[in-house]
């Protein structure tokens, strides 16, 4: 029999774990104070914000920013217009990716290096944003839905992580048992592979998700038909114009700037609350699988 001694713990240890406690909860509260500050900010009367620098609760609470936003049928149509361009162009990626990176994660592929590396050399090197606007245009697709959705089908460097993923996850021993059984590489990758690939899935699902979710440059540069703009151009722009109209204050009188001054404030933090929301709401559901999904991913194969 193994006889185990546990080694009982010393005062230096116990001291040790609660510095490292103290430490931890204060960078948390450090972290996390300015989104808390930015939500009750936003339920806040604009006046109260400026006298209480320490917001830990809604001071003289208001819903005008969010009255003024949710009037704006412009914001349901930026929403829409955002929901779509996410999960329509989250299924592309997820599509694109995972067909590039599973056959670049067989070893029997013939030219997996040079392959490999034409896909690489994409991540350093690349055409620029005239020659991008001019394929793009010359596919038709400025101005249209699929150009928020097609020129970013593909991220090399998630691909990469999915590839490595593969690599080290799945056996090799099942996929030969697989073969035996008369599964061709199609089912292999739907029936066998996909379905244990969960974490991946998941990681890669928040990383294209929230990327398309905030994207707004894309929409600047390929669109001009307004009833197409995403959320975060539409929200841009409504800041932009009460930023500009409270710099006009040569044309204002001083209650008139008080009142724009207010619903400025009052829209800018709606706004990021907003624009964030569904970040907060599709992080702790993909949460449990991104320590097992990016770590996995990440080791080199």
């Amino acid at each position: 029999m193994v006889n185990l001694k546990v080694k009982a713990e010393t005062k230096a240890d116990r001291t040790f774990d609660v510095v490292n406690v103290i430490l931890v909860a204060i960078i948390t509260l450090l972290l996390l104070y300015p989104l808390w500050f930015v939500v009750m900010a936003s339920f806040s009367n604009p006046r109260e914000i400026f006298k209480t620098p320490l917001l830990l609760v809604p001071q003289g609470f208001n819903l005008e920013g969010y009255k003024m936003i949710f009037t704006n049928k412009d914001i349901w149509t930026g929403m829409r217009n955002s929901v779509i361009y996410t999960v329509l162009g989250t299924l592309v990626n997820l599509v694109m990716t995972t067909l590039a990176a599973y056959p670049l994660s067989r070893r029997e592929l013939k030219g997996k290096g040079p392959l490999t590396f034409f896909f690489t050399f994409t991540m350093f090197f690349s055409g620029g944003l005239i020659p991008s606007y001019l394929l793009n245009q010359m596919l038709g697709i400025v101005n249209t839905v699929w150009v928020m959705v097609i020129p970013g089908a593909i991220s090399v460097y998630n691909m990469i992580i999915m590839r490595t993923y593969f690599v080290q996850s799945i056996p090799t021993e099942l996929e030969e048992s697989a073969y035996l059984d008369g599964a061709s590489d199609m089912q292999l990758l739907i029936k066998i592979v996909l379905p244990l690939s969960t974490p991946i899935i998941a990681v890669m699902t928040m990383f294209y998700g929230l990327g398309r979710w905030n994207s707004y440059f894309d929409a600047m540069i390929y669109l001009s038909n307004r009833s197409l703009f995403p959320l975060q151009l539409i929200l841009r722009e409504i800041l932009i114009q009460n930023q500009t109209l409270a710099n006009n204050s040569q044309l204002l009188t001083t209650n008139t700037m008080d009142t724009i001054s207010q619903s400025k404030e009052a829209i800018k933090y709606a706004s990021i609350v907003i624009s964030t929301l569904p970040i907060l709401v599709l992080y702790p559901i993909t949460a449990k699988y991104f320590e097992k999904g990016i770590m996995l991913g990440s080791v080199k194969g």
